[in-house]
């Protein structure tokens, strides 16, 4: 059975999904994604490869993103480790901080005890099938074993969320003044900063499902659970209600 599916590898965290998994996985998409003319040129020139690396507020989330750093750094990739943040940031970041890829750990609308490891590409997009094909293949073979100086470092992202804030603002039309919005936020990777963008807007903002502890992500909330949305949007007399699933 294939291991990525139709949104990355999935599965029951510390079951299907373990640490060990996670970091051959790594180590292998630090081989596949090393190569090409782009991470050729760098490598030429005496530089690391760079990867950003984030989760959504699941706990097991922890341990795996803990393995992917592991992985890449062993593999002599530099690793900038974003947090919590929605899956679109980690993909505007890639592309923003011209890294060589990324990678997600979440399980969008899945339950908590579940999790998965998405890949992005350089420019932050989607890795095609045949590519995350060659990426399981070479969870097999050899892996890249850099030693000294060689090995990759690991360092926090700390203005990841006000970067992917401040490049929403930017791209809006025109100010949210006036327009009452309730956001349903999933106790998820957005509960902090899709409430701080919308306010900034300018919109008045009413929060549901934004206090995130690890094991409630989607848990009577999101967008699978839409019916506190919409009494509160009704009851408040709102003029739009926003939905996010857990990574969003």
């Amino acid at each position: 059975m294939p291991l990525f599916g139709t949104d990355g590898v999935r599965g029951l965290a510390n079951g299907i999904l373990t640490a060990d998994l996670a970091l051959t996985l790594a180590q292998a998409t630090a081989v596949v994604l090393g190569q090409g003319r782009t991470a050729e040129a760098r490598k030429s020139e005496g530089k690391r490869l760079s990867a950003v690396v984030a989760r959504d507020p699941r706990i097991s989330g922890e341990f795996l993103v803990a393995a992917v750093s592991a992985g890449l750094a062993a593999s002599g990739v530099d690793v900038l480790d974003a947090g919590v943040i929605p899956t679109p940031a980690l993909a505007f970041l890639v592309a923003d901080h011209d890294a060589d890829f990324g990678v997600m750990v979440s399980a969008s609308h899945n339950p908590a005890p579940d999790n998965g490891i998405k890949i992005f590409a350089r420019g932050g997009v989607k890795l095609p099938d045949e590519v995350e094909q060659r990426i399981e293949a070479a969870m097999a073979g050899k892996k890249l074993q850099p030693t000294g100086v060689s090995v990759g470092r690991i360092e926090r992202f700390s203005d990841a969320e006000d970067r992917y804030a401040l490049h929403l603002l930017a791209s809006l039309p025109h100010r949210l003044d006036g327009i009452h919005v309730v956001l349903d936020c999933a106790n998820g990777a957005a509960s902090g900063v899709s409430p701080e963008t919308f306010t900034d807007a300018g919109a008045n903002v009413t929060v549901i499902g934004a206090e995130p502890d690890g094991i409630n992500i989607n848990d009577g909330v999101g967008s699978t659970h839409l019916d506190n949305l919409a009494e509160a949007v009704v009851r408040l007399g709102a003029d739009v209600g926003i939905a996010h699933d857990g990574r969003r």
